[in-house]
């Protein structure tokens, strides 16, 4: 079956540039023209995953990625001509998984499509494994792809999700950059530490009673993350 994308793009060279090579590649590619007639298409159907431009008339990308996530979990890459906007749908809170700077080659595009899909198409399928983590006050139901904090929902993305599982699956095991980045987005790490450290700053803002001074996920300057479990 083929896997659904939604493409949100205002651009209409990169919208029909990405749609082509995207469908080339095996993909079913749905086309919105700005945010607004992304949100109703997606409301009328499902997707795999979403590629979704910021700057956008209407409706912009950010608002976007807000609203679709008060729905859904879908994996959502961002595109941005600009560092600092991706890093505000990512660093915000917003939702998203991924995102990819323009100009960008359309192989790189394609890797992330189907690394996003493939990592939730992983997290939805049935896993012979331990179900539920408990650390501290924290819960992690591994199979259904849930978490709680003192007994509430803690909305997560797929990121941030693997994060927590990596983590909480391998507590007090230290992990550098490099093998989070290759465990996380199953690509080399080539020193691009701003991906790593937003995904952590925002893990550690929904876990956390002091994201500042966390008791859970520590950081060991020079060496990368762990999970301390007394």
């Amino acid at each position: 079956m083929q896997s659904r994308i939604l493409l949100v793009e205002d651009d209409v060279s990169i919208q029909e540039m990405v749609q082509e090579y995207l469908t080339k590649e095996g993909f079913a590619v749905e086309t919105a023209a700005d945010g607004e007639i992304g949100l109703i298409k997606f409301a009328q159907s499902s997707f795999d995953l979403i590629i979704l431009d910021i700057m956008m008339p209407k409706i912009d990308g950010l608002e976007v990625v807000k609203l679709i996530r008060e729905k859904s979990a879908v994996p959502i890459l961002m595109m941005s001509a600009r560092d600092t906007d991706v890093d505000k749908a990512i660093g915000l809170g917003l939702g998203a998984d991924d995102y990819i700077c323009k100009p960008f080659s359309m192989i790189e595009l394609s890797a992330r499509v189907k690394a996003g899909i493939r990592r939730s198409t992983k997290y939805s399928a049935p896993e012979k494994q331990e179900e539920v983590i408990r650390i501290g006050d924290l819960k992690i139901d591994i199979i259904n792809y849930t978490a709680w904090k003192k007994d509430e929902v803690i909305k997560l993305t797929s990121k941030e999700f693997e994060l927590l599982k990596l983590f909480s699956k391998n507590s007090n095991r230290v992990f550098t950059k490099a093998q989070i980045f290759q465990y996380i987005w199953n690509e080399e790490y080539y020193g691009d530490e701003n991906v790593i450290n937003v995904h952590i700053r925002r893990l550690r803002e929904k876990i956390e009673d002091d994201p500042s001074n966390p008791k859970y996920l520590k950081t060991l300057w020079g060496i990368g993350y762990k999970m301390e479990v007394i």
